[in-house]
């Protein structure tokens, strides 16, 4: 354990932010980066814990925040790619941590989620699934129609992929939802402020 590697890590992960998210080959080259998926997913991930009756919230999102870091070095892959490249992120993920202050307990928490096993896990695994949900419905509110190409591969994560019934209840909420709610309901100048009608 050293301080420069964990200042080495703190530069590695921060890089998260240049890796583009990959299924953006098929559907928007604006979509999110990998940093702006880990930030969702750990919000996703918080907002349902409770639900689920989870009393460690900060496990859930260590977990989350640990749940891909390994693609700073193996990068993304899609769908499709998945089928052609072999993804060596155990190997990335022990390389990443090596010697920092948090390298026990992160690699717990990772082999942890990879197995889908824990209830914290699948809450995370959960929240991976419906920040994509998010990132199209957003992707939708601004007329791009990616959220249809995409309708066949979605329900089959929805049926057979999500482990939690929050996590279920949650994609239908935001499948009906509007993206812009949070400003638009929000106490602001067209509805509280000098511009009130």
């Amino acid at each position: 354990m050293s301080l420069e590697r964990d200042l080495e890590l703190l530069y590695e992960l921060t890089s998260l932010r240049f890796i583009k998210r990959t299924w953006t080959q098929f559907l928007s080259p604006g979509m999110e980066n990998d940093a702006e998926h880990h930030f969702r997913v750990a919000w996703i991930a918080l907002t349902f814990a409770k639900m689920e009756g989870i009393q460690d919230i900060g496990k859930v999102a260590r977990m989350a925040l640990v749940h891909d870091i390994a693609e700073s070095r193996t990068g993304d892959v899609h769908y499709v790619s998945r089928e052609y490249t072999k993804r060596m992120e155990n190997e990335a993920i022990h390389e990443i941590l090596r010697e920092t202050g948090a390298e026990n307990e992160l690699l717990e928490l990772w082999k942890e989620y990879e197995k889908r096993e824990s209830p914290e896990s699948k809450i995370v695994k959960d929240a991976d699934n419906l920040a994509v949900n998010m990132e199209l419905q957003e992707q939708a509110a601004m007329g791009n129609p990616v959220k249809n190409v995409w309708t066949e591969n979605r329900k089959f994560i929805y049926e057979n992929k999500l482990f939690t019934p929050s996590a279920k209840r949650l994609w239908e909420a935001i499948d009906k939802s509007n993206p812009h709610d949070w400003h638009l309901n929000a106490r602001n100048r067209f509805n509280s402020g000098d511009w009130k009608k």
